[in-house]
């Protein structure tokens, strides 16, 4: 569905009465620098995100820290029921107009799916097979890593998944700020008044964001234990 909708889109650009400077913006060298400028952005901000979310949840279902799980989740949920465009621009007052305070601002933006996650997914490992392992003469931080995790992964990846699929929806807004991306064909339809532009823009952002829910989909099938 989502190749059908780029090809679609291509096939709209070549039979629609368009400019040549929109022509240009869409011609596929063009699409393919706006691709790699949005998977760029989206995968550091992922990558970044899980870096710091998931160390960040499993603190947070260890010892004393469990007291602050609620907390800490409220205030990353602060981040999503923000407004998007809210967080991009404060990322470009705060690192600078291009990719930096984008990938900054989405960062804030998916962290609280992979943190919400990873702390159910641990919180959910039964305390029987904790027991056992500790019994069996492992480390607490054996046990996380041989038993806990590896049975959270499966709710965690989920949460890796969602937070993917909203930081490469919302990424399109990085192009208010310079840092490029398929948003930028959005922006320019917008400020050029070519409504060409900006439906193909938004056609391709959703079916980046949709072709990547299904291959994170596969990648959590795969992922998941054999037995479980």
């Amino acid at each position: 569905m989502c190749i059908a909708a780029v090809v679609g889109a291509l096939l709209y650009v070549n039979t629609a009465e368009v400019s040549e400077s929109e022509r240009r913006s869409l011609g596929v060298p063009h699409l393919l620098t706006l691709l790699r400028q949005h998977m760029e952005i989206s995968l550091a901000a992922t990558v970044l995100t899980c870096l710091i979310a998931i160390p960040l949840a499993i603190a947070l279902t260890r010892g004393r820290m469990r007291q602050l799980a609620k907390p800490i989740i409220t205030v990353a949920g602060f981040g999503q029921a923000a407004p998007a465009i809210g967080l991009i621009a404060l990322g470009a007052v705060l690192f600078g107009i291009g990719g930096a305070g984008a990938v900054a601002a989405l960062t804030v933006y998916g962290a609280l799916p992979i943190i919400a996650n990873t702390v159910t997914g641990l919180n959910g490992v039964d305390d029987r097979l904790i027991e056992a392992a500790r019994g069996m003469g492992m480390s607490s931080a054996t046990t996380l890593a041989r038993v806990e995790l590896p049975l959270a992964l499966p709710v965690i990846i989920a949460g890796v998944r969602t937070a993917l699929v909203l930081i490469v929806g919302t990424a399109a807004l990085a192009s208010f700020t310079g840092a490029g991306g398929l948003g930028q064909l959005i922006t320019t339809g917008i400020k050029l008044q070519q409504p060409v532009t900006l439906i193909v823009g938004a056609i391709l952002v959703a079916a980046l964001a949709l072709f990547i829910d299904w291959l994170a989909r596969m990648v959590e099938v795969v992922a998941a234990p054999k037995g479980l």
